[in-house]
């Protein structure tokens, strides 16, 4: 079986994802990267997390072709090709339709740093890709206008959407929805209750050296 490994990851965080909450139902969807052959395997469309199998992971190829699978791929296959064609360090990507994240995609709002937590980021305001129709070219397409290099950053909030974020592998790309999800409710909450005090850019490169010490360190 093809990327074997790579799709026992997605399905194995495909559950991670549901069961924090970062996407309801069958909606979000993940896929890895494999540069060497140029292959990538996508969660399938419209399969509950808990339900999928390693088999129903589908192999593709960045033009979009089927290269191993039964199932029909996610809808949004190619926002996820686009992550890998406009971003070479990319080889895991996350899309989900988590709350916070989601609720400040509706108010056409872009991440700020309410925390530090973004930082995996890489930018300091994580940027807005306007609306397009879910699982279409176009949006692809909106998504790829935003990314292109020089963008140096990890993640964009699809206005009325949810987020897409992409890392160096899974457990990276899946951590940090995961925290741009705490920065966004933290925000939400701020703006709630009064008026946020957002880090300066100053602060965000110190927690972002900060970080490179953060955990245990390889000898």
């Amino acid at each position: 079986m093809l990327m074997y490994e790579e799709r026992e990851a997605v399905v194995e965080y495909g559950k991670k994802m549901s069961a924090a909450g970062l996407s309801i139902g069958t909606s979000g969807n993940i896929s890895i990267y494999d540069p060497e052959t140029g292959y990538m395997c996508i969660s399938p469309s419209g399969l509950g997390y808990f339900d999928t199998k390693i088999e129903d992971v589908v192999v593709m190829d960045l033009d979009g072709n089927i290269i191993d699978g039964k199932r029909k791929p996610s809808s949004e296959h190619g926002l996820h090709t686009i992550v890998y064609r406009n971003q070479p360090a990319a080889r895991a990507v996350v899309h989900t339709h988590s709350p916070y994240i989601t609720t400040l995609a509706c108010l056409h709002q872009t991440l700020k740093p309410a925390h530090y937590a973004m930082m995996g980021s890489n930018v300091d305001e994580v940027p807005l890709v306007p609306y397009v129709t879910f699982g279409t070219p176009e949006l692809a397409e909106a998504v790829g206008e935003v990314i292109r290099q020089p963008y140096n950053g990890r993640a964009v909030i699809l206005c009325n959407h949810g987020d897409v974020c992409w890392h160096s592998d899974l457990p990276k790309a899946f951590n940090m929805a995961a925290n741009l999800e705490f920065t966004a409710q933290i925000q939400w909450q701020a703006m709630c209750a009064g008026n946020p005090v957002y880090l300066t850019p100053e602060e965000m490169a110190v927690a972002r050296e900060r970080s490179k010490t953060y955990g245990q360190q390889k000898k």
